[in-house]
């Protein structure tokens, strides 16, 4: 863990639970994709680059989740390196009780207050789309569906950083259902995706590979599964509890204050897809939001 492996002349990556990015940009400057978890993470990274003697020029953020902006804080303060993120992605992480907060629906509660989804926060600057930045000759390719505003990045020598646009066969065979906060925006990324070209594309949460047009097929599939399995059990019609209680038994998940509110958010996120599409209708009967397939 936290081994660097080289992919191009100028691109690595850290293997760690969500991939960081390397880039050098010079015979003894660098910058990151992403930052890891937390400050250990920060730490294990800063040592790498310390025993390449590479200096930290800036953090690139694909997106705000936690284990991707985690050790931002840390390898800031030690080194002073500018944090960068693409548009809602920057607010929520200089303010990250927004994704807990998103996430519960109103002020979170302390079973959410914690470094898996609240990172500390960093002082970040704003890439803009079509936006090369300046520290870094990357391209700055955008990947919404899983985040808001979820970018990749693209090295000048092939190497494409995918963040979370897509998970490996084991994650979707233990997790089910991946958290989304967009679905319409993620099928038509995974669909991008597969017509993308790169010498090799790597991905946070799977290995990296030359062709990810198979990977993006087996998640565009689960994400059809889960909204089929949806519309079957709103055949009838059930309150969201009842239905998130009811995917949870289908896929044999355990239920905890955590999973109600990431799993929550997505399902609640196939319901408003399904909702668009003419799939399901949503009314109130006896004070209750209830959903049914038309």
């Amino acid at each position: 863990m936290y081994e660097l492996i080289q992919v191009t002349e100028s691109a690595y990556y850290i293997q760690c639970p969500a991939k960081i990015g390397l880039v050098r940009t010079g015979p003894d400057r660098a910058v990151l994709i992403d930052s890891g978890s937390d400050k250990d993470a920060g730490k294990k990274a800063k040592k790498i680059l310390d025993a390449n003697g590479w200096k930290l020029e800036a953090i690139y953020n694909t997106h705000s989740h936690a284990d991707h902006i985690g050790g931002n804080e840390y390898l800031q303060k030690q080194t002073g390196c500018r944090v960068y993120a693409f548009g809602i992605e920057r607010d929520f992480t200089e303010h990250p009780v927004l994704e807990p907060a998103f996430l519960y629906g109103g002020n979170p509660p302390g079973e959410l207050r914690h470094k898996f989804l609240m990172a500390q926060p960093s002082e970040v600057q704003t890439l803009s789309w079509g936006s090369r930045p300046q520290s870094a000759d990357l391209e700055v390719v955008w990947l919404p569906g899983h985040s808001w505003d979820m970018s990749g990045y693209r090295t000048a020598d092939g190497a494409l950083y995918l963040a979370d646009c897509l998970s490996s066969a084991e994650t979707l065979e233990k997790y089910r259902i991946s958290f989304l906060v967009d679905v319409g925006a993620y099928l038509n990324t995974l669909e991008n995706v597969k017509l993308m070209e790169a010498k090799v594309f790597i991905p946070s949460h799977a290995e990296p590979t030359d062709d990810i047009a198979p990977l993006a097929e087996l998640n565009i599939r689960a994400v059809n599964e889960i909204a089929d399995t949806i519309a079957e059990l709103c055949s009838e019609p059930l309150s969201f509890e009842t239905l998130l209680a009811k995917l949870f038994r289908h896929y044999g998940l355990t239920m905890t204050f955590e999973q109600h509110a990431l799993v929550g958010s997505t399902v609640r996120s196939y319901l408003t897809w399904m909702k668009e599409c003419g799939r399901l209708t949503a009314f109130i009967e006896d004070n209750m939001l209830l959903w049914q397939t038309k």
